[in-house]
């Protein structure tokens, strides 16, 4: 038994009847996340890549769509500079991004994934479409196109949001 939000004893047998609220939607979105990601972190530390996480595949994605330096990339993902560059250094260090000179400036670098990046977003990609695949054995293909038909017309034409992390960790001040 725990106690609720009122210090009322709360069994698991009430929890599990309650009728589903707003917040266990939400829940039920962020587990169904979570779940994914989660294996889709362990299938790619088995594939020989246990340095990558989640905010590095974000990371890529922004620079793939033009940031070029840590202040863009921060901006993208909603984090400070600092954190960004941090993100840059460690995607640097491991081979995942490469920075090159402004042929028109020289005190300027562009960012680019390199072809590592691009094979570990790659393997990404694939792992999540089997992992797909898996749900859609579980529940029935029709039912999951069903769920994914139904999260479009809820999220809109553009569910992909690289400030994600950020955005998860933001508190009201920075709102």
């Amino acid at each position: 038994m725990s106690r609720g939000f009122d210090n009322a004893v709360v069994t698991a047998d009430i929890i599990v009847n309650m009728s589903r609220r707003g917040a266990d939607l939400a829940l039920l979105l962020l587990g169904g996340f979570r779940s994914l990601v989660d294996a889709a972190m362990v299938e790619l530390e088995k594939r020989g890549y246990p340095d990558v996480r989640p905010v590095h595949e974000f990371a890529m994605r922004a620079i793939v769509a033009g940031a070029q330096n840590a202040s863009e990339l921060g901006r993208r993902l909603s984090v400070s500079k600092q954190a960004a560059a941090k993100t840059l250094a460690i995607l640097q260090e491991r081979g995942y991004v490469a920075s090159t000179p402004d042929p028109l400036d020289a005190r300027r670098k562009h960012l680019e994934v390199t072809a590592l990046g691009f094979e570990v977003m790659r393997q990404g990609e694939a792992i999540f479409d089997r992992l797909r695949a898996q749900w859609a054995k579980k529940i029935g293909q029709k039912e999951l196109e069903r769920l994914e038909g139904q999260l479009s017309a809820l999220i809109g034409p553009s569910p992909e949001r690289v400030d994600a992390p950020a955005w998860m960790a933001r508190d009201s001040e920075t709102s």
